[in-house]
């Protein structure tokens, strides 16, 4: 039960819950009030008969009380029943019974109305001459029920935005899974490719030339290994150690600039680091962040000649490391900065837009550290920025 109390008031949905509540609340106090004035209007005109009769009758112009009843009191819109001292229904009008059926059904079935109505003696003196029985008028009923249909109009949209941000939450999941395969499949695709080409080098070279290809077969069974190191810590704690940043940066930059060719890209990579000291890193996931975010500055090159740098040091405050990945590409527009972190956003045709989103959370749910768009401008290029203790 708590924990569905914690989901339900967490967040954006929370807030929502909570305004719907809120506005539930408004309404009925508000109609309440209404209501509340209408019913003392009617109580009022009801009094004012009662007074007039009282002061006609001490005149003694009994045709002026049967004016006023009959032209000002049987003209109001609320359920109004006349009887003798005795509670006998003498006339009626606003109910559900025609005034002129003076039937013993249709007397009987007004006497029990009078039950669950208002009333307001007519008398002189201490001698009473009739009673007059009042209820709410048929605005007043309607009004009891608009806050009802009001919060449940509310209600309905808050279930159906609800039910579209549970859709949209599986549509992501669906891309999480979708895009964790096919990175699967590309990260395992490339030293696979490489392990049955060496194999067929083998078949076609003599003997002399095979300790040079088993250590290019051991470098790509390594790389499988780490693939599969690196997909196996995903959604567990994963375990810092004391690391130099520097070296882990220097491997990574290495590898994207042997990679870069095989994605026909000319890149050149210039390399910036100040020293600083060792932090708390789980190497495997680290490196995969960083190299997601650099191949995405190789994706982004539209240029002939490609241009990345990357500068580590400290931040402004000298207490955070950070790493800036800076290339020429095409830019981001800013109407995207916060798309491309999100499963499923890409821009190119044969992507499917989870790198990034795995980088960020590698980076800000591993690691305590910030990654965001620093700079970015069509047409020059962009700046990612990571920061960590």
């Amino acid at each position: 039960m708590k924990t569905l109390f914690i989901r339900l008031f967490r967040g954006f949905k929370g807030l929502l819950f909570i305004l719907a509540i809120g506005i539930g609340l408004s309404l009925h106090l508000y109609t309440q009030h209404i209501i509340n004035q209408l019913r003392d209007e009617s109580k009022s005109l009801v009094q004012l008969y009662a007074q007039m009769h009282t002061k006609l009758t001490e005149t003694e112009f009994s045709d002026d009380i049967s004016f006023l009843f009959e032209h000002v009191i049987m003209k109001t819109n609320f359920p109004l029943i006349q009887t003798d001292p005795e509670n006998n229904p003498l006339s009626w009008k606003g109910i559900d019974v025609d005034p002129d059926d003076k039937s013993e059904k249709a007397m009987n079935k007004v006497r029990r109305m009078v039950e669950n109505m208002d009333r307001e003696p007519v008398k002189y003196e201490d001698r009473i001459f009739n009673y007059l029985y009042y209820g709410d008028s048929r605005l007043i009923q309607q009004l009891q029920w608009l806050p009802y249909i009001e919060v449940s109009i509310i209600g309905l949209f808050i279930l159906l935005g609800f039910i579209g941000y549970a859709n949209i939450k599986r549509s992501e999941q669906r891309h999480i899974w979708v895009g964790m395969a096919k990175e699967t499949a590309h990260q395992l695709g490339t030293p696979l490719s490489s392990l049955m080409g060496w194999l067929e080098v083998i078949r076609s070279k003599d003997r002399s030339d095979i300790d040079q290809i088993s250590m290019e077969m051991e470098r790509d069974l390594q790389r499988l290994h780490r693939v599969t190191n690196r997909f196996s810590q995903i959604g567990s704690k994963p375990d810092l150690k004391e690391t130099d940043i520097i070296t882990i940066m220097k491997e990574i930059v290495e590898y994207i600039r042997l990679r870069a060719p095989q994605m026909g890209r000319s890149v050149t990579i210039r390399e910036t680091y100040q020293e600083v000291p060792n932090i708390g890193l789980n190497a495997g996931l680290f490196q995969w962040a960083v190299e997601n975010i650099m191949k995405n500055a190789l994706d982004a090159m539209d240029k002939e000649q490609g241009k990345i740098e990357v500068r580590l040091g400290f931040g402004a405050n000298g207490k955070r490391i950070f790493i800036e990945i800076q290339d020429n590409g095409k830019g981001i527009e800013s109407s995207n900065r916060k798309r491309i972190f999100k499963p499923g956003y890409s821009t190119k045709k044969r992507g499917w837009g989870l790198g990034l989103t795995l980088a960020r959370r590698i980076i800000e749910e591993y690691h305590n550290g910030k990654l965001f768009v620093k700079e970015s401008k069509p047409g020059q290029g962009t700046v990612i920025r990571i920061e960590i203790k």
